[in-house]
């Protein structure tokens, strides 16, 4: 064994540890960064199926504010738009519903990175449930769908960082 070629053997192979760590470490923060999806949202959900006829082909737009911490999502919701059998309407101030969001954000390396939202809304007169399986396509927009217990509902949503 040839001890002279023993230290450069050694800090050789560290260098190259090093090296490889932050080729790593930049992939992981520039290639496959987490989605930049703190801030104001508003999704629109359009109504497909249901156990409630009326309520084939509403269309009801949010308000949300969402926050990460890690993959963890939280935040608020308000809706602010209903288009429904019972006629189209904004809805301003003490009038809005308000609901809270949790989620998980599902990191994917060879896919869409896909958000899991639930939220809960206080309803006028009830609470309920939705939920939300989108695709995050990109720092300002995010399709999928959702599934109601308010009589039933699934259909379509989109969420965009601007207003409809």
């Amino acid at each position: 064994m040839n001890f002279d070629s023993f230290i450069p053997n050694i800090i050789a192979t560290v260098i190259g540890g090093v090296t490889l760590a932050l080729l790593f470490f930049w992939a992981r923060e520039k290639l496959f960064s987490i989605p930049d999806i703190t801030g104001r949202w508003y999704f629109e959900i359009r109504t497909i199926n249901t156990s409630y006829e009326p309520y084939t082909g509403m269309v009801l737009r949010y308000v949300a504010m969402l926050w990460r911490e890690g993959n963890r999502i939280h935040g608020t919701a308000e809706k602010i738009y209903e288009n429904s059998s019972t006629g189209e309407r904004d809805y301003v101030g003490e009038n809005r519903t308000r609901g809270v969001v949790d989620g998980y954000l599902g990191k994917n390396y060879f896919a869409k990175d896909r958000l899991y939202l639930h939220v809960v809304e206080d309803g006028h007169g009830r609470e309920s449930t939705n939920f939300y399986d989108v695709v995050i396509r990109s720092d300002k927009e995010m399709l999928g769908a959702f599934n109601s217990m308010v009589a039933n509902q699934d259909g379509e949503v989109t969420w965009q960082r601007g207003m409809f």
